[in-house]
């Protein structure tokens, strides 16, 4: 334990965020540098407790204790291999996980739970500055050949693992750089992606190929893969978008969000984008569909580039101040939350759906809505409109961010026949293989829409299982 008195003796502490007023004009990371003493601190609260729920709270099993104390005893080294044994890249956790483990701190139950982000975070950024994250290419090959299908955290996960364990392992995606949603969905200002090329720079010298800019499906039949690999891993994710079926759908200037988020992206990667087809909130008033992370996305996004007005609109109704009953601890806390995008403008509204759209020479101008409520019958809760609220807003752009349906279905799946769930997510079995002998799959392909660290734990689990599959048995570890 840490400090035996250090949860009576500190409060929680966080790192301050950079002025809004100087961040929304640059695509740098929201937050400024923490001090150690300071994090030294954070990590004394930890309790060490006989039963560490944060453990439970952390798909990835992460010994969170252990490092904390290593971190109030300065034992650096120590700290970030204990990290990396069930973690491979802390430096993505670190900066977009909602972290469950908080949520599930004992400290939580009757105070504020431990900054264990943070501390994970500073592990891995202290580390990669002492120069301890090197290399580690496996000593003996075997021979084997693994395709991984998709660059996010699961097949990086996967393709890491694999590689250390002795395969030849190909990592195929099929936008022009690597990195899944991490490079293209995820903002800068939430991770920089030099944190994401350090990383790839690793994972190239243990052996990893990528090949960016390869539609498995269309540029390549999957089918063909299985006679090149061994084993193939499907790590594409979950990038279905829901729609909005409403009358003028159709209309220009409604965009989904993954439409949107990764064009800036990639201007700020350098890469020429046409004005004619770069999608641009200047000057514009937006509204956004949808009130989780890529809603919020979009509005720090679309605050950058100097909209006019925004408005995001959420149908279910605004979370309570603090837990609810029915969401107890160690449950994920479903509450109210203010985001750095949130923190920078924009206006939030909740309960509302959207009934249509309407525009003028087929350009988008007015949305027209109602808001909702809530009710129980028969048990469950039933949403329905409330009578005279109808209204409506005007309008220049629309993001859609209310969430994923699954993967894609047409190309690489159809032509691997590989069996779905009834939810349409590829089935796999307890080793992450599907139906089709060989093919496993990781993350948000077989999970449907979920968080970074369950991708990471799912393309390790697919690792694990595939090294079986090759080997006939495996030292990777289960988590």
């Amino acid at each position: 334990m840490a400090k035996p008195t250090g949860f009576l003796e500190f409060e929680r502490e966080t790192p301050t965020r950079r002025a809004v007023e100087s961040r929304v004009h640059d695509w740098l990371e929201v937050y400024e540098d923490f001090p150690v003493s300071h994090l030294k601190q954070q990590a004394a609260r930890c309790m060490d407790c006989g039963i560490p729920f944060c453990h439970q709270g952390c798909p990835l099993g992460n010994i969170i204790p252990d490092w904390n104390d290593l971190v109030y005893r300065d034992k650096w080294q120590d700290a970030i291999e204990r990290l990396h044994a069930t973690n491979n890249f802390p430096e993505f956790t670190g900066r977009l996980c909602p972290a469950p483990c908080e949520g599930a701190c004992v400290l939580g139950i009757n105070s504020d739970p431990v900054t264990i982000k943070q501390v994970e975070l500073t592990i891995i950024e202290h580390a990669f500055a002492a120069g301890w994250v090197k290399p580690q290419p496996a000593r003996v090959k075997t021979g084997k050949t693994v395709a991984v299908i998709g660059s996010g955290p699961a097949g990086l996960a996967a393709a890491q693992q694999l590689a250390r364990a002795g395969h030849g392992v190909t990592v195929f995606e099929r936008d022009s750089r690597i990195g899944g949603l991490m490079r293209y969905g995820i903002p800068d200002f939430k991770m920089e992606k030099r944190f994401l090329d350090r990383r790839m720079e690793q994972m190239a010298a243990e052996g990893v190929v990528f090949r960016p800019g390869v539609n498995v499906g269309r540029d390549i039949d999957a089918r063909e893969l299985l006679a090149q690999f061994d084993a193939v891993c499907l790590s594409g994710g979950a990038t279905h978008a829901r729609n909005l079926e409403v009358p003028g759908r159709e209309l220009e200037g409604v965009y989904y969000a993954m439409e949107y988020l990764p064009m800036q992206n990639k201007r700020n990667a350098g890469d020429e984008i046409p004005a004619s087809r770069f999608i641009s909130a200047e000057g514009k008033r937006v509204i956004i569909l949808g009130g989780g992370d890529t809603g919020a996305d979009c509005l720090g996004t679309a605050l950058r580039q100097g909209a006019r007005e925004i408005l995001q609109y959420e149908i279910l109704p605004k979370p309570p101040a603090s837990r609810s009953s029915d969401n107890p601890w160690p449950t994920y806390p479903n509450i109210y939350r203010v985001s750095s995008a949130h923190e920078e403008g924009g206006a939030r509204d909740y309960s509302v759906m959207t009934k249509s759209l309407s525009g003028e020479n087929g350009k988008l101008t007015t949305l027209h809505a109602v808001r909702v409520e809530f009710v129980s019958e028969d048990g469950r809760q039933v949403m329905r409109e409330v009578p005279g609220s109808e209204f409506a807003e005007p309008v220049d752009l629309i993001f859609l961010a209310m969430g994923f349906l699954g993967p894609e279905k047409p190309g690489m799946l159809e032509q691997l026949g590989v069996e779905l769930t009834e939810r349409g997510n590829v089935r796999g079995d307890e080793n992450k293989m599907t139906s089709v002998p060989g093919v496993f799959t990781a993350g948000d392909m077989t999970r449907g829409q979920s968080l970074i660290v369950w991708a990471i734990a799912e393309g390790r689990a697919a690792a694990r299982g595939i090294d079986q599959y090759l080997m006939g048995e495996t030292l990777l570890p289960i988590n």
